[in-house]
């Protein structure tokens, strides 16, 4: 079984956020000026280009060292389904040779990249929480 080089909590804390960013949708009443008690706070799933989730996600993918940028890009292909478990150094190398400095936007542009990283993960035999709130360091 090959190794990671980015822990099980690091990719917890980012199924995690990916998750939250999975569900928002598009700016829906841009002029509202309701109360956010009264519509149930439903404006806090409208993405309205300035997410703090995203921001969140980008800073904590771009304070990764390089390896463990390669290994978050190759277990989401993994768990997408672009290879197995035996082929994780033939994803790992793909992953490697298409860096170009913007693995966070890579991945926010992926649906669905929270559950990708988890199956990942299963590929792995690895488990996470999603009791965890605040950012692994």
């Amino acid at each position: 079984m090959p190794e990671l080089a980015i822990s099980t909590d690091k990719v917890a804390f980012l199924i995690e956020k990916a998750r939250e960013f999975d569900v928002k949708e598009s700016d829906t009443d841009a002029d509202s000026g309701s109360n956010g008690a009264d519509d149930n706070m439903i404006d806090v799933l409208q993405d309205s280009g300035d997410d703090p989730v995203v921001q969140e996600i980008a800073g904590f993918i771009s304070a990764m060292t390089e390896e463990e940028q390669i290994d978050l890009v190759a277990l989401m292909r993994l768990g997408r389904g672009d290879g197995t478990i035996e082929e994780w150094d033939d994803l790992r190398s793909e992953a490697a040779d298409g860096r170009n400095g913007r693995t966070a936007r890579y991945l926010l542009g992926e649906p669905l990249l929270g559950d990708y990283l988890a199956a990942g993960l299963d590929e792995f035999g690895l488990s996470w929480s999603d009791e965890r709130t605040t950012p692994v360091v």
